[in-house]
């Protein structure tokens, strides 16, 4: 009965869905790291990936993800649980950076994604609070082009922090992606304009950036079938 209400409720969410929300093994032979390490690692008892930022890769909101290698999505809701910590090394700017990619073409040149900077969530200074998620589009819109342009509109604030599990959920329909963290009601972030327009399509990818250790697991995609 459970299951019915939820498969009702997404199709009056998001229309009719081709599948139903499908849970997505992770398994190494399954992604394909995209200038970063990837490993399956035991956290906290549970299995889960671990995903850190190649150390020569120096430049911000890059391709630094692994890539699920055998799934394409263009539209509909990817689930995900994610945790970050800080590496040892991480420079002072690191914030814990994790999220996803999603719409990644076969070269990895193109991409959408939003991420967290949990550190920002526990921060005292206001600004930075007000840059807890973030949404770029690669590679010609990334954080810098929009605080230039439109600040405060790609960004904004959530109850994040290191070392705890968060429920990210991304709701994408054409030009539209709406992220929801741990189960919010209404999204924390809505974004009315991805950059890459509403046709593409391609890979996702679990997202880490500078100074990031990150941990992925229950990963859930529902793709939408356009009706005619």
């Amino acid at each position: 009965m459970k299951q019915k209400i939820i498969a009702i409720l997404m199709l009056l969410l998001l229309g009719t869905p081709s599948i139903y929300a499908q849970k997505i093994k992770l398994e190494e032979n399954r992604l394909t790291a995209v200038q970063t390490s990837v490993s399956i690692e035991k956290i906290k008892g549970k299995k889960a990936v671990r995903v850190t930022k190649s150390p020569e890769v120096i430049k911000d909101d890059e391709a630094t993800y692994a890539t699920i290698n055998d799934l394409k999505f263009k539209d509909g809701v990817i689930e995900v649980e994610v945790l970050s910590r800080l590496l040892p090394n991480a420079p002072a700017h690191a914030r814990g950076f994790i999220g996803l990619a999603f719409r990644i073409n076969d070269d990895n040149s193109k991409f959408e994604s939003i991420y967290i900077r949990p550190t920002n969530g526990m921060a005292e200074d206001q600004l930075r609070r007000n840059r807890s998620i973030q949404y770029f589009s690669y590679p010609d819109f990334k954080f810098t082009d929009s605080r230039k342009s439109a600040p405060g509109i790609y960004e904004t604030y959530a109850d994040v922090d290191l070392d705890r599990w968060i429920k990210l959920k991304i709701e994408v329909k054409g030009k539209v992606a709406k992220l929801f963290i741990d189960n919010a009601k209404q999204p924390n972030l809505i974004v009315n304009d991805l950059k890459m327009g509403a046709d593409q399509s391609g890979f996702v990818g679990l997202y880490v950036d500078i100074g990031t250790e990150g941990f992925f697991r229950n990963l859930k995609i529902v793709p939408l079938k356009k009706l005619n």
